[in-house]
């Protein structure tokens, strides 16, 4: 199931429960001491820029398993560290606030620039401390940080292997401990496989639901997506059943394969031009259709692909920042889950963002 940390931080009493979040984040995932204090720090040097620079925020860490195209074909969001085989489980701490951007994001991203009063680590540190490490600062719509800190330590300068890659975030309603959403990717070969699920309702027993078709995915992602969704009708029959939407990349063919069943939402930019794809009525598992049309789309240099869970406004308006674009994919779904709600528009359910981008690591990533 996908166990989630997400803690206002709007006093100093927070600074605290975002370190011991990060800390309790960094058991689940087996790190090693060095590394839990590495997350730690992290952690609580982005909490602490939040009071200090955008008058507060929010930090949300989730737990995602590692690995790039070119090495073990992995699962996004999960639960706890898989059995053995499986890649091995890091620490994502997320940090997001409407304040009034970083001014001066280059001097900001030295190594050891902080200011008064700070731990003394600042962004520069973090960014090398990190395993991976990127940010998005605009005047006046605020900044957003994503930090992964794995069970080694960074190599600094190294940059993940070519090729698109695949970041998201998942934030359960009410800050519950456990989110109904979840989302996977597996590299393999020539393809890119990309899930998300949201299971029925919300809380554990849909946790349960998403986290059936993330573990499924591993053993049929080489499947057109169509028949993934059929055999993941199959597994999902003991559960009270999902929303899944797969979307698939022939790296050969330059073509994106996508189908869906259910209230999963998604939108793909090619050429400066937002598309939305859409997903078909059902539930997998419980009442999935007995044939799902396949949406086949040309996949350019420039395309990127947000999928996303119901908890995200249906009028949501796609991001066209190019700086923004051009970050992580984690960076990307973060910004757009906090510029899809509002204190007038509240979040209605668990929350699921997963991007998929052409390709590159960011603008500040350590890339180990």
């Amino acid at each position: 199931m996908s166990r989630v940390w997400d803690v206002p931080v709007d006093d100093s009493t927070r600074v605290r429960d975002v370190r011991v979040a990060a800390e309790e984040a960094s058991a689940r995932a087996g790190l090693p001491a060095p590394r839990t204090a590495t997350a730690a720090l992290v952690a609580t040097e982005l909490a602490t820029n939040l009071l200090r620079h955008a008058d507060g925020g929010r930090v949300v860490i989730n737990l995602v398993e590692r690995g790039e195209r070119g090495e073990r074909g992995e699962r996004g969001e999960r639960g706890q560290r898989g059995d053995e085989g499986t890649p091995e489980t890091s620490v994502q701490i997320v940090s997001l606030d409407h304040g009034p951007g970083i001014p001066d994001i280059a001097a900001a991203m030295r190594d050891g620039y902080t200011t008064a009063s700070s731990l003394g680590a600042g962004l520069g540190t973090c960014r090398r401390i990190a395993n991976d490490f990127d940010l998005h600062s605009a005047p006046g719509r605020g900044t957003v940080a994503v930090a992964r800190i794995g069970h080694e330590r960074a190599v600094r300068g190294s940059r993940p292997a070519p090729g698109p890659r695949v970041g998201g975030v998942n934030v359960p309603l009410g800050r519950a401990e456990y989110s109904g959403d979840a989302w996977s990717r597996v590299y393999g070969g020539d393809h890119v496989t990309l899930l998300l699920a949201d299971g029925l309702g919300h809380g554990p027993k849909a946790a349960e639901a998403s986290g059936a078709a993330v573990a499924e995915l591993r053993a049929v992602a080489g499947l057109p997506p169509a028949e993934i969704l059929r055999r993941l009708g199959r597994t999902l029959r003991p559960t009270r059943g999902a929303a899944v939407a797969v979307a698939q990349l022939d790296l050969v063919s330059r073509q994106l394969s996508f189908a869906g069943i259910g209230n999963i939402g998604g939108r793909l930019r090619t050429d400066g031009t937002w598309k939305p794809l859409l997903s078909h009525p059902g539930i997998v598992g419980a009442q999935a259709p007995a044939s799902v049309p396949v949406q086949r789309v040309p996949w350019q240099e420039d395309s990127l692909l947000v999928l996303h869970s119901d908890g995200l406004p249906g009028r949501w308006t796609p991001p066209d920042d190019g700086v923004l674009l051009s970050c992580d994919p984690a960076v990307v779904a973060v910004a757009v889950l906090r510029d899809a709600g509002s204190a007038a528009l509240p979040v209605r359910d668990d929350t699921c963002v997963a991007v998929l981008g052409a390709g590159g690591g960011g603008r500040h990533g350590s890339g180990a």
